[in-house]
């Protein structure tokens, strides 16, 4: 089991003693495959010379959601962690058997994210999140995971989090994407053990599965290091902020619509449309030939911040995830500006 000594010039992770001002790769051992390959599951630790908080930042505990990924790689390389005061803790990878299937699950068919606090005599999943809540997230003082939609599903940038626990509403602020989503624990996810631990977690969602969204990432990366200055990792000067920088609106609630039969989907609203209840047309659902199309309405006002991708669906299958604020107008200017900020961005930086 990973320990953090009383002495806090200590850190030991499997072994491995990180000393203030190192950056160590340990690579945790996970058994084998049925070839007897090794597994491991690399991560990157930076201490700072300074006491301080230790971050986790994890990625991929779903395996085909890569954009996590690509977060990690870039934060890892930011100049601003030659200041870092604390320590970071990343994990791009932590379901490494479905990130090397391209699939969301373990081998064994199980949800990690729906497998915690897990056991040391359990299953695949059971055993993973067991050693992974012992090893690293008992060590953390706060955490963000990264995510993205599900496969043939995308999201907007958007922060979830439980407002019933303390202290997360103001981590989630200051990452800066531009909704909130008020979203209670699951069973058995890392945000619930988490919780358990005492550890403050907020969930970062934006993307697609098996896809790179250029948007996403690199919001994901000045949303952690937004995050890491308001906790005083990093200095105030690292993170460039506008000075028109986005209040993220709050949404207490959502709803999916659902595909009325199975067919083909012909979808006419984008990520971040605002939604009027009964009369925004979100699209149709017709057979092969385009007969007898069924026209779907939204039940609700809001902002769509999830959209189904793939235009093949069965009979009750998720097409549009509209988000409910009390101020949708401004919700949907947040949405707008942050859009445009991100474009700029990127075609500055290319």
């Amino acid at each position: 089991m990973t320990r953090l000594s009383k002495t806090p010039q200590t850190l030991v992770i499997q072994g491995v003693t990180i000393a203030p001002g190192e950056v160590k790769r340990i690579d945790i051992q996970l058994g084998q495959l049925y070839t007897q390959t090794p597994m491991t599951m690399p991560i990157q630790v930076h201490r700072g010379y300074q006491d301080g908080p230790i971050l986790l930042v994890s990625a991929a505990i779903h395996g085909d959601e890569l954009n996590g990924v690509e977060i990690v790689r870039r934060l890892l390389k930011h100049r601003q962690l030659k200041h870092l005061k604390g320590t970071l803790i990343a994990v791009p990878i932590v379901n490494v058997h479905g990130f090397i299937n391209q699939s969301r699950y373990l081998p064994d068919g199980r949800d990690l994210n729906r497998s915690f606090p897990g056991s040391e005599r359990g299953s695949l999943a059971g055993r993973l999140a067991y050693l992974f809540i012992q090893d690293i997230l008992a060590l953390a003082t706060h955490a963000i995971d990264l995510h993205t939609g599900a496969r043939h599903r995308t999201n907007l940038a958007q922060v979830r989090v439980d407002l019933a626990q303390d202290q997360v509403l103001e981590l989630a602020k200051a990452f800066g994407a531009p909704v909130i989503l008020n979203s209670n624990l699951r069973d058995g996810s890392l945000r619930e053990a988490a919780v358990k631990l005492g550890v403050p977690t907020i969930l970062y969602e934006a993307g697609e599965a098996l896809r790179f969204d250029e948007v996403a990432i690199r919001a994901g990366v000045q949303g952690i290091l937004r995050v890491m200055r308001q906790l005083g990792m990093v200095r105030s000067r690292t993170v460039k902020q506008s000075k028109s920088q986005l209040e993220p609106v709050i949404a207490r609630g959502s709803s999916w619509v659902r595909a009325p039969q199975g067919g083909i989907f012909r979808s006419l609203v984008r990520l971040g449309q605002k939604i009027e209840a009964n009369q925004t047309l979100i699209g149709d659902v017709a057979d092969p030939l385009g007969e007898q199309p069924i026209a779907i309405y939204a039940p609700v006002s809001g902002v769509v911040i999830g959209l189904l991708q793939l235009p093949l669906v069965h009979e009750g299958e998720a097409l549009c995830h509209i988000a409910s604020f009390s101020e949708t107008d401004q919700a949907v200017a947040d949405i707008e500006q942050f859009t445009e900020q991100m474009n700029a961005l990127i075609s500055d930086q290319g």
